[in-house]
């Protein structure tokens, strides 16, 4: 084995966000210093992936919450856009670029993971070709910029799991959640609605059309913040609404449930909802995004 560092490199800078540094880092900081710490520490965040024009102001929301001092492992959970993926994938590189600075892999955590048996790897083409975590990173490496040699990152792709294997993946990260060192980021956009996203459920009772994805989506946002991946999954089976980190979301609720076992005591709550554009006719589309944080009593 060589020891060639390998790198993923930013693929989606310059299009979903600026490549240029010091722009990026104004953009993020703008953000961040409108948004209030309400739930420092999170030990977990939900988070969007879009474009950050789209959803950098939400994301705020959730970034605000993570304390630097003691996170020192950081597990991204992202959905597969473009590669059918039955488990969860882990990258083959070492290092994640920014366009701040460079992000590292955990390999030591890694090693473990691979252990299991539970996962496959991604080729660096399926890696760079999704946005559901690099969309994170620059986020991620703002956050933690106080301690920026200090930290290291668990990139997982996560798949169109069964309950049964969403229920496996909590277990085994359940460990980790446990930890308050580690954080949890879970990639994941909301109602994605109109022809071009093949959904378009509308409630009349709620009004405008927009009205009726935000209740929609708050019966969901609201069904996540009790922390069960039971009534999450059957909310799923009756709306379909079309949350894109679905499977990394059930994840981390059946993680906290086995944490809840336990005896730890942890809630869950959403600072921030935002939509792409107000939906008012069946030519519409948009995309919702929100924001949260889990806390650890």
């Amino acid at each position: 084995m060589s020891n060639r560092v390998l790198c993923r490199e930013a693929s989606h800078a310059g299009s979903w966000y600026t490549a240029s540094g010091p722009q990026l880092n104004a953009q993020l900081e703008g953000w961040l210093s409108q948004v209030q710490s309400t739930k420092r520490p999170a030990r977990a965040i939900i988070a969007p992936h879009a474009g950050y024009t789209y959803c950098g102001s939400c994301a705020a929301h959730a970034y605000k919450q993570v304390d630097p001092n003691i996170t020192r492992k950081i597990f991204i959970l992202g959905p597969s856009h473009h590669v059918p993926l039955s488990r969860c994938a882990l990258s083959s590189v070492d290092i994640y670029r920014t366009p701040l600075y460079d992000l590292r892999i955990d390999q030591k955590i890694y090693g473990e993971l691979w252990k299991t048996g539970m996962f496959e790897r991604m080729s660096l083409q399926t890696d760079e070709d999704e946005h559901s975590i690099e969309m994170h990173l620059p986020y991620t490496a703002k956050a933690m910029e106080s301690h920026k040699d200090e930290f290291t990152i668990i990139p997982v792709l996560v798949g169109a799991l069964s309950e049964s294997k969403e229920q496996e993946f909590g277990k085994l990260f359940s460990k980790y959640l446990a930890d308050p060192s580690n954080l949890f980021v879970v990639s994941s956009d909301f109602c994605h609605w109109g022809q071009r996203f093949r959904y378009s459920y509308y409630d009349e009772s709620q009004g405008e059309i927009y009205r009726s994805i935000e209740h929609l989506d708050k019966m969901g946002m609201s069904i996540i913040e009790q922390l069960d991946p039971v009534s999450f999954s059957n909310y799923l089976k009756k709306y379909h609404n079309t949350i894109c980190g679905r499977h990394p979301i059930g994840v981390l609720l059946n993680a906290i449930n086995e944490l809840q076992k336990n005896g730890m005591n942890m809630s869950f709550s959403f600072l921030n909802y935002a939509q792409s554009s107000q939906c008012r006719n069946w030519q519409d589309s948009s995309v919702s995004y929100a924001a949260g944080a889990l806390m650890v009593h």
